[in-house]
Protein backbone atom coordinates (compact mmCIF):
# COMPACT_ATOMS: atom_id res chain seq x y z
CA UNK A 1 0.00 0.00 0.00
CA UNK A 2 1.49 3.32 -1.13
CA UNK A 3 0.19 6.53 0.43
CA UNK A 4 0.88 9.31 -2.05
CA UNK A 5 0.65 9.37 -5.84
CA UNK A 6 3.15 12.13 -6.45
CA UNK A 7 6.47 11.84 -8.22
CA UNK A 8 8.04 9.46 -5.72
CA UNK A 9 4.98 7.29 -5.05
CA UNK A 10 4.43 6.84 -8.78
CA UNK A 11 8.10 6.13 -9.32
CA UNK A 12 8.07 3.47 -6.61
CA UNK A 13 5.15 1.74 -8.36
CA UNK A 14 7.11 1.85 -11.61
CA UNK A 15 10.23 0.42 -9.97
CA UNK A 16 8.25 -2.42 -8.39
CA UNK A 17 6.72 -3.37 -11.72
CA UNK A 18 10.12 -3.29 -13.41
CA UNK A 19 11.16 -6.03 -10.98
CA UNK A 20 7.78 -7.79 -10.80
CA UNK A 21 6.12 -7.13 -14.18
CA UNK A 22 3.38 -9.73 -13.78
CA UNK A 23 2.44 -8.73 -10.25
CA UNK A 24 3.08 -12.24 -8.93
CA UNK A 25 5.13 -11.04 -5.97
CA UNK A 26 3.54 -7.73 -5.00
CA UNK A 27 -0.09 -6.62 -5.18
CA UNK A 28 0.27 -2.86 -5.42
CA UNK A 29 -2.29 -0.23 -4.37
CA UNK A 30 -1.50 3.49 -4.65
CA UNK A 31 -3.69 6.13 -2.96
CA UNK A 32 -3.35 9.76 -4.07
CA UNK A 33 -5.06 12.73 -2.45
CA UNK A 34 -4.85 14.83 -5.62
CA UNK A 35 -7.58 14.13 -8.20
CA UNK A 36 -5.00 13.92 -11.00
CA UNK A 37 -2.63 11.19 -12.13
CA UNK A 38 0.99 11.63 -11.01
CA UNK A 39 2.85 14.49 -12.67
CA UNK A 40 6.33 16.01 -12.54
CA UNK A 41 5.95 18.97 -10.22
CA UNK A 42 9.66 19.82 -10.55
CA UNK A 43 8.93 21.22 -14.01
CA UNK A 44 6.04 23.46 -12.88
CA UNK A 45 8.23 26.56 -13.24
CA UNK A 46 8.89 25.60 -16.87
CA UNK A 47 5.14 25.26 -17.44
CA UNK A 48 4.61 28.62 -15.73
CA UNK A 49 7.09 30.21 -18.13
CA UNK A 50 5.33 28.69 -21.15
CA UNK A 51 8.10 26.22 -21.99
CA UNK A 52 5.90 23.11 -21.50
CA UNK A 53 2.22 22.29 -21.43
CA UNK A 54 0.69 20.99 -18.21
CA UNK A 55 -0.18 17.78 -20.08
CA UNK A 56 3.53 17.18 -20.72
CA UNK A 57 4.11 16.76 -16.98
CA UNK A 58 2.18 13.49 -16.71
CA UNK A 59 4.53 10.76 -15.52
CA UNK A 60 2.73 7.83 -17.13
CA UNK A 61 0.73 7.54 -20.35
CA UNK A 62 -3.02 6.87 -20.10
CA UNK A 63 -3.75 3.29 -19.14
CA UNK A 64 -0.29 2.63 -17.68
CA UNK A 65 -1.62 1.56 -14.27
CA UNK A 66 -4.14 -0.93 -15.67
CA UNK A 67 -1.63 -2.42 -18.10
CA UNK A 68 0.88 -2.84 -15.28
CA UNK A 69 -1.54 -4.22 -12.70
CA UNK A 70 -1.27 -1.27 -10.36
CA UNK A 71 -4.43 -0.20 -8.55
CA UNK A 72 -4.34 3.60 -8.45
CA UNK A 73 -7.08 5.54 -6.65
CA UNK A 74 -6.84 9.31 -7.09
CA UNK A 75 -8.75 11.82 -4.99
CA UNK A 76 -8.49 9.55 -1.96
CA UNK A 77 -6.61 10.74 1.10
CA UNK A 78 -5.52 8.51 3.96
CA UNK A 79 -6.87 9.91 7.22
CA UNK A 80 -5.48 7.41 9.74
CA UNK A 81 -3.06 4.51 10.04
CA UNK A 82 -3.97 1.67 12.39
CA UNK A 83 -0.66 -0.13 12.85
CA UNK A 84 -2.06 -2.81 15.18
CA UNK A 85 -4.69 -3.91 12.66
CA UNK A 86 -2.42 -3.05 9.71
CA UNK A 87 -5.05 -0.99 7.90
CA UNK A 88 -5.41 2.56 6.66
CA UNK A 89 -8.63 4.57 6.86
CA UNK A 90 -9.45 6.59 3.76
CA UNK A 91 -11.35 9.81 3.09
CA UNK A 92 -13.93 7.90 1.01
CA UNK A 93 -14.76 5.66 3.97
CA UNK A 94 -12.77 2.66 2.77
CA UNK A 95 -10.54 0.69 5.13
CA UNK A 96 -7.61 -0.91 3.31
CA UNK A 97 -5.37 -3.67 4.65
CA UNK A 98 -1.63 -3.67 4.09
CA UNK A 99 1.30 -6.01 4.60
CA UNK A 100 3.86 -3.30 3.86
CA UNK A 101 3.00 0.41 3.94
CA UNK A 102 4.99 3.03 2.03
CA UNK A 103 4.57 6.68 2.96
CA UNK A 104 5.29 8.94 -0.02
CA UNK A 105 3.30 11.91 1.25
CA UNK A 106 5.86 14.51 0.19
CA UNK A 107 5.82 18.00 1.64
CA UNK A 108 3.54 21.01 1.76
CA UNK A 109 4.22 24.67 1.14
CA UNK A 110 4.86 26.72 4.25
CA UNK A 111 2.87 29.96 4.53
CA UNK A 112 4.47 32.50 6.88
CA UNK A 113 2.22 34.13 9.51
CA UNK A 114 1.53 37.38 7.65
CA UNK A 115 -1.28 39.75 8.46
CA UNK A 116 -3.83 39.82 5.65
CA UNK A 117 -3.77 36.08 4.90
CA UNK A 118 -5.55 34.17 3.55
CA UNK A 119 -6.46 36.18 0.46
CA UNK A 120 -7.64 35.16 -3.00
CA UNK A 121 -4.67 36.91 -4.61
CA UNK A 122 -2.09 35.06 -2.50
CA UNK A 123 -1.02 31.61 -3.66
CA UNK A 124 1.72 29.14 -2.85
CA UNK A 125 3.60 27.48 -5.71
CA UNK A 126 3.53 23.76 -5.08
CA UNK A 127 1.13 21.91 -7.38
CA UNK A 128 -0.93 22.19 -10.58
CA UNK A 129 -3.83 23.81 -8.76
CA UNK A 130 -1.43 26.55 -7.64
CA UNK A 131 -0.15 26.93 -11.21
CA UNK A 132 -3.70 27.36 -12.53
CA UNK A 133 -4.47 29.99 -9.89
CA UNK A 134 -1.28 31.89 -10.65
CA UNK A 135 -2.03 31.79 -14.36
CA UNK A 136 -5.50 33.22 -13.76
CA UNK A 137 -3.91 36.16 -11.91
CA UNK A 138 -1.15 36.79 -14.46
CA UNK A 139 -3.08 39.28 -16.53
CA UNK A 140 -1.21 41.71 -18.83
CA UNK A 141 0.19 44.55 -16.76
CA UNK A 142 -0.23 42.68 -13.48
CA UNK A 143 2.35 43.18 -10.71
CA UNK A 144 3.52 40.12 -8.79
CA UNK A 145 5.60 39.85 -5.64
CA UNK A 146 7.38 36.55 -5.02
CA UNK A 147 8.08 35.93 -1.36
CA UNK A 148 11.26 33.85 -1.13
CA UNK A 149 14.54 34.01 -3.00
CA UNK A 150 15.44 30.35 -2.78
CA UNK A 151 15.52 27.90 -5.66
CA UNK A 152 11.74 27.72 -6.15
CA UNK A 153 11.23 31.47 -5.71
CA UNK A 154 13.81 32.27 -8.38
CA UNK A 155 12.26 29.74 -10.74
CA UNK A 156 8.75 31.12 -10.13
CA UNK A 157 9.93 34.70 -10.68
CA UNK A 158 11.60 33.81 -13.99
CA UNK A 159 8.50 31.91 -15.11
CA UNK A 160 6.26 34.86 -14.31
CA UNK A 161 8.59 37.28 -16.07
CA UNK A 162 8.32 35.02 -19.11
CA UNK A 163 4.56 35.63 -19.00
CA UNK A 164 5.16 39.36 -19.36
CA UNK A 165 4.14 40.42 -15.87
CA UNK A 166 6.14 42.70 -13.60
CA UNK A 167 7.87 40.73 -10.86
CA UNK A 168 9.60 41.64 -7.61
CA UNK A 169 11.41 38.98 -5.57
CA UNK A 170 11.60 39.77 -1.87
CA UNK A 171 13.96 37.79 0.33
CA UNK A 172 14.81 38.24 4.02
CA UNK A 173 18.43 37.11 3.64
CA UNK A 174 21.37 39.11 2.35
CA UNK A 175 21.71 37.06 -0.86
CA UNK A 176 19.65 34.73 -3.02
CA UNK A 177 19.65 30.95 -2.61
CA UNK A 178 21.74 31.14 0.56
CA UNK A 179 21.27 27.40 1.20
CA UNK A 180 23.19 26.60 -2.00
CA UNK A 181 25.26 29.69 -2.83
CA UNK A 182 27.92 31.79 -1.14
CA UNK A 183 27.35 35.58 -1.04
CA UNK A 184 29.41 36.28 -4.18
CA UNK A 185 27.45 33.75 -6.22
CA UNK A 186 24.19 35.13 -4.83
CA UNK A 187 25.25 38.60 -6.00
CA UNK A 188 25.85 37.36 -9.54
CA UNK A 189 22.50 35.55 -9.57
CA UNK A 190 20.72 38.72 -8.41
CA UNK A 191 22.43 40.74 -11.16
CA UNK A 192 21.37 38.14 -13.73
CA UNK A 193 17.75 38.22 -12.52
CA UNK A 194 17.79 42.02 -12.66
CA UNK A 195 18.98 41.97 -16.28
CA UNK A 196 16.02 39.73 -17.05
CA UNK A 197 13.67 42.42 -15.79
CA UNK A 198 13.08 41.04 -12.29
CA UNK A 199 13.33 43.44 -9.35
CA UNK A 200 15.24 41.87 -6.44
CA UNK A 201 14.79 43.19 -2.88
CA UNK A 202 17.13 41.61 -0.34
CA UNK A 203 16.99 41.95 3.43
CA UNK A 204 13.22 42.42 3.20
CA UNK A 205 11.23 40.85 6.03
CA UNK A 206 7.55 40.68 5.18
CA UNK A 207 5.01 41.70 7.81
CA UNK A 208 1.65 41.94 6.05
CA UNK A 209 -0.19 41.49 2.79
CA UNK A 210 -2.35 44.49 2.00
CA UNK A 211 -4.92 43.61 -0.69
CA UNK A 212 -4.97 46.20 -3.42
CA UNK A 213 -1.64 47.64 -2.31
CA UNK A 214 1.04 44.98 -1.96
CA UNK A 215 3.47 43.46 0.50
CA UNK A 216 4.44 45.51 3.54
CA UNK A 217 7.80 44.99 5.23
CA UNK A 218 8.57 45.18 8.93
CA UNK A 219 10.37 48.48 8.24
CA UNK A 220 7.22 49.95 6.67
CA UNK A 221 8.45 49.63 3.08
CA UNK A 222 5.75 48.62 0.57
CA UNK A 223 6.35 46.45 -2.48
CA UNK A 224 3.47 47.31 -4.80
CA UNK A 225 1.79 44.15 -6.09
CA UNK A 226 -1.57 42.87 -7.27
CA UNK A 227 -0.76 39.25 -6.37
CA UNK A 228 1.67 37.39 -4.13
CA UNK A 229 3.33 34.04 -4.84
CA UNK A 230 4.70 32.43 -1.68
CA UNK A 231 7.83 30.30 -2.11
CA UNK A 232 9.06 30.45 1.47
CA UNK A 233 9.94 26.78 1.89
CA UNK A 234 8.20 23.48 2.55
CA UNK A 235 7.49 21.23 5.49
CA UNK A 236 7.52 17.43 5.30
CA UNK A 237 4.10 15.80 5.60
CA UNK A 238 4.60 13.86 8.84
CA UNK A 239 1.15 14.11 10.40
CA UNK A 240 -0.06 10.62 9.47
CA UNK A 241 3.09 9.02 10.81
CA UNK A 242 3.18 11.07 14.00
CA UNK A 243 -0.49 10.36 14.75
CA UNK A 244 0.24 6.65 14.35
CA UNK A 245 3.10 6.80 16.86
CA UNK A 246 5.89 6.52 14.28
CA UNK A 247 9.09 8.44 15.07
CA UNK A 248 9.36 11.79 13.29
CA UNK A 249 11.62 14.81 13.47
CA UNK A 250 11.73 17.26 10.55
CA UNK A 251 10.60 14.26 8.51
CA UNK A 252 9.65 10.64 9.09
CA UNK A 253 12.84 9.02 10.41
CA UNK A 254 14.10 6.14 8.25
CA UNK A 255 17.11 3.84 8.23
CA UNK A 256 19.19 2.51 5.33
CA UNK A 257 16.34 0.11 4.44
CA UNK A 258 13.93 3.09 4.32
CA UNK A 259 12.11 1.55 7.31
CA UNK A 260 10.56 3.72 9.98
CA UNK A 261 10.40 2.87 13.68
CA UNK A 262 7.71 0.38 12.59
CA UNK A 263 9.44 -2.19 10.39
CA UNK A 264 6.34 -2.67 8.23
CA UNK A 265 6.06 1.03 7.45
CA UNK A 266 8.52 2.76 5.10
CA UNK A 267 8.96 6.36 3.99
CA UNK A 268 10.53 7.75 0.82
CA UNK A 269 10.87 11.14 -0.80
CA UNK A 270 10.34 14.55 0.77
CA UNK A 271 8.47 13.15 3.78
CA UNK A 272 11.44 10.94 4.76
CA UNK A 273 14.41 12.05 6.86
CA UNK A 274 17.62 10.11 6.27
CA UNK A 275 21.12 11.21 7.36
CA UNK A 276 23.13 12.73 4.54
CA UNK A 277 20.18 13.26 2.21
CA UNK A 278 19.56 16.75 0.76
CA UNK A 279 15.99 17.98 1.16
CA UNK A 280 13.76 19.23 -1.62
CA UNK A 281 15.39 17.37 -4.54
CA UNK A 282 13.79 14.66 -6.65
CA UNK A 283 16.88 12.50 -7.09
CA UNK A 284 17.00 11.19 -3.48
CA UNK A 285 13.35 10.16 -3.65
CA UNK A 286 13.83 8.24 -6.87
CA UNK A 287 16.96 6.53 -5.59
CA UNK A 288 15.06 5.58 -2.44
CA UNK A 289 12.19 4.22 -4.58
CA UNK A 290 14.61 1.92 -6.42
CA UNK A 291 16.18 0.61 -3.19
CA UNK A 292 12.81 -0.05 -1.58
CA UNK A 293 11.54 -1.78 -4.72
CA UNK A 294 14.58 -4.07 -4.57
CA UNK A 295 13.70 -4.95 -0.99
CA UNK A 296 9.95 -5.48 -1.23
CA UNK A 297 10.22 -7.62 -4.38
CA UNK A 298 13.26 -9.52 -3.14
CA UNK A 299 15.17 -8.53 -6.28
CA UNK A 300 18.09 -7.47 -4.08
CA UNK A 301 17.64 -8.21 -0.38
CA UNK A 302 21.00 -6.57 0.32
CA UNK A 303 19.97 -3.22 -1.19
CA UNK A 304 20.59 -0.27 1.11
CA UNK A 305 20.15 3.48 0.73
CA UNK A 306 23.35 5.30 1.69
CA UNK A 307 22.36 8.88 0.82
CA UNK A 308 22.54 11.05 -2.28
CA UNK A 309 25.27 13.42 -3.42
CA UNK A 310 23.71 16.86 -3.76
CA UNK A 311 23.57 18.43 -7.22
CA UNK A 312 21.18 21.35 -7.72
CA UNK A 313 20.18 22.93 -11.03
CA UNK A 314 18.13 26.11 -11.37
CA UNK A 315 15.43 25.47 -13.99
CA UNK A 316 14.91 28.96 -15.37
CA UNK A 317 15.22 30.16 -18.95
CA UNK A 318 18.41 32.20 -19.61
CA UNK A 319 19.85 31.36 -16.18
CA UNK A 320 22.41 28.55 -16.19
CA UNK A 321 23.21 27.65 -12.58
CA UNK A 322 24.57 24.43 -11.12
CA UNK A 323 25.65 23.66 -7.55
CA UNK A 324 27.36 20.57 -6.16
CA UNK A 325 27.91 19.72 -2.52
CA UNK A 326 27.33 21.92 0.49
CA UNK A 327 28.46 25.58 0.31
CA UNK A 328 29.86 25.16 3.83
CA UNK A 329 32.80 23.23 2.35
CA UNK A 330 34.02 26.51 0.84
CA UNK A 331 35.05 27.57 4.34
CA UNK A 332 36.43 24.20 5.46
CA UNK A 333 39.89 24.38 6.96
CA UNK A 334 42.32 22.82 4.51
CA UNK A 335 40.00 23.16 1.50
CA UNK A 336 41.52 24.57 -1.68
CA UNK A 337 39.05 27.14 -3.01
CA UNK A 338 39.04 28.61 -6.52
CA UNK A 339 36.86 31.60 -7.44
CA UNK A 340 36.02 33.75 -10.42
CA UNK A 341 33.34 36.45 -10.44
CA UNK A 342 31.99 38.56 -13.32
CA UNK A 343 28.70 40.05 -12.05
CA UNK A 344 28.27 42.30 -15.09
CA UNK A 345 28.69 39.36 -17.46
CA UNK A 346 26.52 37.08 -15.33
CA UNK A 347 29.34 34.58 -14.80
CA UNK A 348 30.60 33.06 -11.59
CA UNK A 349 32.60 29.99 -10.67
CA UNK A 350 33.78 28.61 -7.37
CA UNK A 351 35.20 25.19 -6.58
CA UNK A 352 36.30 23.57 -3.35
CA UNK A 353 38.78 20.70 -3.44
CA UNK A 354 40.13 18.37 -0.80
CA UNK A 355 43.38 17.11 -2.22
CA UNK A 356 42.55 16.75 -5.88
CA UNK A 357 38.86 15.86 -5.39
CA UNK A 358 36.03 18.29 -6.11
CA UNK A 359 33.84 18.38 -2.99
CA UNK A 360 31.71 21.44 -3.69
CA UNK A 361 31.17 24.34 -6.00
CA UNK A 362 28.82 26.55 -7.97
CA UNK A 363 28.75 27.74 -11.57
CA UNK A 364 26.63 30.50 -13.10
CA UNK A 365 26.69 31.30 -16.82
CA UNK A 366 29.45 28.75 -17.52
CA UNK A 367 27.69 25.62 -18.82
CA UNK A 368 30.83 23.77 -19.97
CA UNK A 369 32.57 24.38 -16.67
CA UNK A 370 29.40 23.30 -14.82
CA UNK A 371 29.30 20.04 -16.76
CA UNK A 372 32.96 19.36 -15.93
CA UNK A 373 32.41 20.23 -12.28
CA UNK A 374 29.49 17.80 -12.01
CA UNK A 375 31.46 15.01 -13.71
CA UNK A 376 34.45 15.44 -11.39
CA UNK A 377 32.13 15.58 -8.38
CA UNK A 378 30.15 12.52 -9.48
CA UNK A 379 33.08 10.31 -10.39
CA UNK A 380 35.57 11.39 -7.76
CA UNK A 381 38.17 11.54 -10.53
CA UNK A 382 41.29 13.52 -9.52
CA UNK A 383 41.17 17.08 -10.77
CA UNK A 384 43.92 18.24 -13.14
CA UNK A 385 46.79 20.31 -11.86
CA UNK A 386 45.81 23.15 -14.25
CA UNK A 387 43.38 24.77 -11.84
CA UNK A 388 42.54 27.62 -14.25
CA UNK A 389 41.48 25.10 -16.88
CA UNK A 390 39.44 23.26 -14.25
CA UNK A 391 37.68 26.46 -13.21
CA UNK A 392 36.65 27.37 -16.75
CA UNK A 393 35.95 23.90 -18.08
CA UNK A 394 38.69 23.87 -20.71
CA UNK A 395 39.59 20.55 -22.29
CA UNK A 396 42.45 19.13 -20.24
CA UNK A 397 44.47 15.94 -20.49
CA UNK A 398 42.64 13.30 -18.49
CA UNK A 399 39.63 15.54 -17.76
CA UNK A 400 36.06 14.41 -18.44
CA UNK A 401 35.00 15.74 -21.83
CA UNK A 402 31.65 17.48 -21.67
CA UNK A 403 31.26 19.82 -24.63
CA UNK A 404 31.63 17.22 -27.42
CA UNK A 405 29.12 14.36 -27.03
CA UNK A 406 31.39 12.12 -29.09
CA UNK A 407 34.24 12.48 -26.61
CA UNK A 408 32.10 12.18 -23.47
CA UNK A 409 33.03 8.90 -21.76
CA UNK A 410 30.42 6.14 -21.74
CA UNK A 411 30.38 6.19 -17.94
CA UNK A 412 29.49 9.90 -17.75
CA UNK A 413 26.16 10.45 -15.98
CA UNK A 414 23.99 12.58 -18.27
CA UNK A 415 20.74 12.51 -16.27
CA UNK A 416 21.45 12.59 -12.54
CA UNK A 417 17.83 12.25 -11.49
CA UNK A 418 17.68 8.81 -13.09
CA UNK A 419 21.40 7.90 -13.14
CA UNK A 420 21.39 7.56 -16.93
CA UNK A 421 24.84 7.41 -18.52
CA UNK A 422 25.87 8.28 -22.03
CA UNK A 423 26.46 4.58 -22.59
CA UNK A 424 22.84 3.83 -21.64
CA UNK A 425 21.64 6.39 -24.18
CA UNK A 426 23.83 4.85 -26.89
CA UNK A 427 22.49 1.39 -26.05
CA UNK A 428 18.89 2.59 -26.19
CA UNK A 429 19.56 4.28 -29.53
CA UNK A 430 20.95 1.07 -30.97
CA UNK A 431 17.84 -0.71 -29.71
CA UNK A 432 15.70 1.54 -31.90
CA UNK A 433 14.89 4.51 -29.64
CA UNK A 434 16.13 7.10 -32.11
CA UNK A 435 14.72 10.44 -30.98
CA UNK A 436 14.76 12.43 -27.75
CA UNK A 437 11.27 11.37 -26.67
CA UNK A 438 11.99 7.70 -27.34
CA UNK A 439 15.30 7.88 -25.47
CA UNK A 440 13.45 9.40 -22.53
CA UNK A 441 10.88 6.62 -22.51
CA UNK A 442 13.54 3.92 -22.72
CA UNK A 443 16.01 5.31 -20.18
CA UNK A 444 14.02 8.02 -18.29
CA UNK A 445 16.65 10.60 -19.26
CA UNK A 446 15.12 14.07 -19.10
CA UNK A 447 12.05 12.96 -17.14
CA UNK A 448 13.24 14.32 -13.79
CA UNK A 449 14.18 17.95 -13.21
CA UNK A 450 14.69 18.55 -16.95
CA UNK A 451 18.13 20.16 -16.60
CA UNK A 452 19.79 17.48 -18.73
CA UNK A 453 17.53 18.21 -21.72
CA UNK A 454 20.19 20.00 -23.77
CA UNK A 455 22.74 17.24 -23.13
CA UNK A 456 20.28 14.52 -24.20
CA UNK A 457 19.42 16.47 -27.35
CA UNK A 458 23.12 16.94 -28.15
CA UNK A 459 23.81 13.23 -27.73
CA UNK A 460 20.77 12.41 -29.86
CA UNK A 461 22.01 14.71 -32.61
CA UNK A 462 25.51 13.23 -32.38
CA UNK A 463 24.10 9.72 -32.64
CA UNK A 464 21.97 10.68 -35.63
CA UNK A 465 25.07 11.97 -37.39
CA UNK A 466 27.54 9.27 -36.43
CA UNK A 467 25.74 6.13 -35.13
CA UNK A 468 28.83 4.71 -33.39
CA UNK A 469 29.83 1.13 -34.23
CA UNK A 470 28.10 -1.54 -32.20
CA UNK A 471 31.37 -2.79 -30.77
CA UNK A 472 32.13 0.60 -29.22
CA UNK A 473 30.11 -0.36 -26.14
CA UNK A 474 29.37 -3.75 -24.71
CA UNK A 475 26.08 -3.25 -22.90
CA UNK A 476 23.64 -5.06 -20.69
CA UNK A 477 20.53 -3.97 -22.57
CA UNK A 478 18.15 -4.93 -19.81
CA UNK A 479 19.70 -2.71 -17.18
CA UNK A 480 20.92 -0.21 -19.77
CA UNK A 481 24.21 0.02 -17.89
CA UNK A 482 27.30 0.40 -20.10
CA UNK A 483 30.23 -1.96 -19.71
CA UNK A 484 33.20 -0.40 -21.54
CA UNK A 485 35.57 -2.60 -23.47
CA UNK A 486 38.92 -3.14 -21.83
CA UNK A 487 41.00 -0.04 -22.35
CA UNK A 488 38.01 2.07 -23.45
CA UNK A 489 37.48 5.53 -22.02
Amino acid sequence: MVVGHGMVGARFAEEVRRRDPDGRLVHLVVLGAEPRPAYNRVLLSTVLGGGLSARALEMHPPGWAARNRVEVRTGVAVTRIDRAARVVHCSDGAVERYDELVLATGSRAWLPPLDGLPDENVVAFRDLDDYERILSLARPGARFAVLGGGLLGCEAARGLAGRGVRVTVVHPKSHLMERQLDPAAGEVLAATMTRLGIDVRLGFTAAAWEPGAGLRGTDGQLVAADALVVAAGVRAETGLAADAGIAVDRGVLVDERLATSDGRVHAIGDCAQHPGTPAGLVQPGWEQAAVLADLVTGADPAARYAGTRAVTRLKARDVDLAVVGDPAVLSDEGAEVLRFADPRGGRYATLALHGDRVVGGAMIGLPEAAASMIQFYDTGQPAPSDRLGLLFGRALPGAPETADPGRLPASAVVCRCNTVTKGALVAAWRDGHTDVAALGRATRAGTGCGSCGDAVRDICAWLAGSDPPIGALRTDRTALTPVPEEGAA
